[in-house]
């Protein structure tokens, strides 16, 4: 396994990522990607954790099934500096598997977001629509994106099989930055 794939015990300092012993953390270059233990996690570079829970309390749904959506580390960093956020939808809406929900605009690039998985849209982040800032600031807490219902819960991956997938996204990831694509 590569320096920078390589998985390894997360030391982090502070905050609820401090609490979460098994947190595991994905190299890209120098820069450290936390990855918390007890979410699920999407090859669109998202993480879930249950609407009612903090992101790093646990990895069981919601009595009414509803799960939150926010960005990863990961994707945090690549985009870099997130400062705008718009949505094209309206909650309630029932929404399909990579449909486009909105996009996001960073330092780095203007991106569409997609839907992780098929579901029930119930309610878009007003806090990050209204300063999307803290998308950069708290990734796995008030940095949520939007929250779905009737989550069609095989989209979702643990925390070793999206350090699995990251270890084949970084390769291209690499290659786009460096303009080789």
């Amino acid at each position: 396994m590569s320096r920078g794939a390589s998985e390894r015990k997360a030391q982090a300092a502070g905050g609820a990522l401090a609490n979460d012993p098994n947190a595991h953390f994905f190299m890209m270059g120098e820069f450290k990607a936390v990855l918390p233990s007890g979410l699920r996690y999407t090859t669109n570079h998202m993480w879930a954790a249950p609407a009612s829970s903090k992101a790093t309390e646990t990895d069981t749904a919601t009595p009414q099934g509803q799960w939150r959506f926010g960005l990863t580390a990961y994707a945090v960093r690549l985009l870099q500096d997130v400062y705008f956020l718009d949505w094209v939808l309206e909650p309630p809406a029932t929404i399909a598997r990579r449909q486009q929900l909105g996009s996001i605009e960073s330092k780095k690039a203007e991106s569409d977001l997609y839907a992780p998985t098929a579901g029930e849209l119930v309610a878009f982040n007003e806090e990050a629509l209204s300063d999307p800032s803290v998308i950069n600031v708290d990734i796995y807490g008030d940095g949520w994106l939007f929250e779905l219902a009737s989550v069609d819960t095989s989209d979702l991956l643990d925390v070793d099989a999206y350090l699995a997938h990251l270890e084949q996204a970084w390769v291209v990831a690499q290659r786009t930055i460096k303009g080789q694509v």
